[in-house]
């Protein structure tokens, strides 16, 4: 351009800086979550615990005007009491009860091919021959492949017990860095969703209403699943010592896991028990088992999930199910809770766009 050619319009100028701010933003942030690429589940449960923890830390800090820090700490000393030791309790608990159960299947103790067959021969005369038909008679194939899969799993557990070791301190520092943002979150929450609501490209609707639904989803999640799925683990585990059965803590948390997915639930577990206990002649212990699994485990999660989740926006189980096990698949654990938010997110945004199609069509009318 020579000295005498007219300058670029204003508004082309202007267009051009907006546009490599804007490419640059999304460099910058892209950079940003490689960085905290590493520690994303303690964030992310960081920002859970946050979320979930809210109303108590509300409560807390209207009893204690002006100490902010104190309200913060006094909520996290809570979570440690409630959640975090807790969950390390029953961590250990269960590694023993999953150890001493792998060391009574090595032994022979514990036998699946004898208990597939005491049940095949407690069966009635008449049923037997179905039986045969489905060519389940054969147990020995499952059980030389689960003693391989239950023997290498442990082979390979007791192998890197150093690698453990390592993993140990990489876990602590997650948890560190997890607790360490959860008092930020608690303490500053309200703030800090104010700037990203502020910062957030949309109209002051669409903010409110997704930011809305992404915590009322959340808490439900957390609240309506997690917690069911320890109440039914823990009443069925107790069901399960009660009635004598081993390995009640290995059986209560399975059925706790499985909770966690609608179509499934805690069902898969006390049922093939509760048939064997038939099988085998414990008649009593079977009753009691089918009763309690039906009436108390089964209704707990009619009972405690609208106590706990009230009116909050429930998600149809199917979907749950599907973006459960979508998020199980794609974020291990974490999937869990993510799934299920980004299924609930899905629905709200086209709920969103939905009701802005017809607000214009109306307009337009």
């Amino acid at each position: 351009m020579t000295p005498d050619s007219d300058p670029p319009p204003m508004h082309l100028s202007t267009k051009l800086e907006d546009g490599f701010f804007l490419g640059f933003v999304l460099l910058v942030s892209i950079a940003f979550a490689l960085v905290i690429e590493p520690f994303f589940a303690a964030i992310l449960w960081g920002v859970i615990v946050a979320i979930v923890f809210a109303p108590v830390h509300h409560r807390i800090r209207a009893r204690m005007p002006g100490r902010t820090n104190a309200a913060a700490l006094l909520t996290l000393l809570l979570i440690l009491l409630l959640v975090i030791v807790p969950a390390f309790v029953l961590g250990a608990a269960l590694l023993q009860e999953a150890t001493y159960f792998y060391g009574k299947v090595q032994s022979g103790e514990i036998n699946f091919v004898r208990l597939f067959y005491d049940v095949i021969a407690a069966l009635p005369d008449w049923l037997r021959p179905y039986v045969q038909r489905l060519g389940i008679t054969n147990f020995y194939a499952a059980q030389e492949m689960v003693t391989r899969g239950l023997t290498s799993s442990f082979r390979t557990l007791a192998g890197q017990a150093f690698q453990i070791g390592q993993s140990a301190f990489s876990f602590f520092v997650a948890l560190g860095v997890m607790l360490y943002l959860a008092f930020f979150l608690l303490r500053d929450g309200d703030w800090l969703a104010r700037r990203i609501a502020a910062a957030a490209p949309l109209r002051a609707g669409q903010r409110t209403a997704l930011i809305e639904q992404f915590v009322i989803v959340t808490r439900a999640t957390i609240k309506g699943s997690i917690v069911v799925a320890i109440v039914q683990g823990m009443i069925g585990g107790l069901v399960f010592w009660a009635l004598g059965i081993q390995g009640a803590l290995l059986w209560g948390v399975l059925m706790g896991a499985f909770s966690l997915l609608p179509a499934i639930g805690t069902a898969i577990v006390w049922v093939p028990v509760a048939i064997y206990l038939f099988a085998t002649g414990a008649v009593w212990q079977g009753v009691v088992l089918v009763v309690c699994g039906a009436l108390v485990i089964g209704s707990v999660d009619n009972v405690l999930r609208p106590i706990l989740v009230g009116r909050d926006t429930r998600i149809p189980d199917y979907v749950v199910l599907i973006s459960t096990l979508g998020g199980l698949e794609l974020f291990g654990f974490n999937g869990i809770v993510i799934g299920p938010v980004i299924a609930a997110l899905f629905i709200a945004t086209w709920n969103i766009f939905t009701r802005m199609r017809g607000e214009g069509d109306a307009a337009e009318g």
